[in-house]
């Protein structure tokens, strides 16, 4: 798959005649501006992450909070970028205790549910407040995209005025149950086959 390359061509990943608001699992990687490493730090295949990096999970785990729609399934917070598989579905609500799947460095139970939000100086009421006042409409992917990294943006700067993101985004449509494994593998084994030189978009 043209996904799991070392490059990600962002020009060929969106179909136009596709319409992004339309209930499906996307898998998305966000970057941070200049690819620098904002996050944390891959350390002995586990990621540690710094203040910034726990800002970026606690917003992106909670996507569901302001989206009713929105779920975020697998996701990963690396030094310079952001994975996760959304999935969007407007048949449905998600409960609000629901916590997507993160990566966790351990041959057994690997995927894991977080139970209670990671402890910074924003509280998951101040996330939910927050992510509801920069994005008064729900709508499409990029919606959900754009509100996430405002939000994350807003915090960060109060740490690293210089934090910033790259404007585009890398998105993929999963069609099928095989991608969608093979993608969350791919998300969860991310730390140990982190190489910083291959990464771009």
């Amino acid at each position: 798959m043209e996904l799991f390359k070392t490059k990600y061509r962002i020009e060929s990943a969106r179909l136009k005649d596709w319409d992004y608001s339309d209930n499906a699992k996307y898998f998305i990687t966000i970057c941070t501006a200049h690819k620098e490493c904002h996050f944390g730090q891959i350390m002995d295949s586990e990621m540690e992450l710094s203040d910034i990096g726990k800002i970026a999970q606690e917003f992106l785990i909670h996507i569901h909070s302001h989206f009713d729609y929105v779920k975020t399934d697998c996701c990963i917070v690396m030094p310079n970028h952001v994975h996760a598989i959304v999935i969007i579905n407007k048949n449905s609500t998600f409960a609000e205790n629901i916590s997507p799947t993160v990566y966790r460095n351990d041959d057994e139970d690997i995927f894991l549910s977080i139970p209670e939000t990671l402890q910074f100086n924003t509280s998951t009421s101040g996330v939910n407040e927050y992510m509801r006042s920069i994005s008064p409409k729900a709508g499409s992917l990029s919606t959900i995209i754009r509100s996430y990294k405002s939000a994350v943006t807003k915090h960060a700067r109060n740490i690293d005025p210089d934090f910033g993101w790259q404007s585009r985004y890398h998105d993929h449509i999963i069609r099928n149950n095989d991608a969608y494994f093979t993608i969350r593998n791919y998300i969860l084994n991310n730390p140990k086959n982190w190489q910083e030189d291959k990464f771009y978009m």
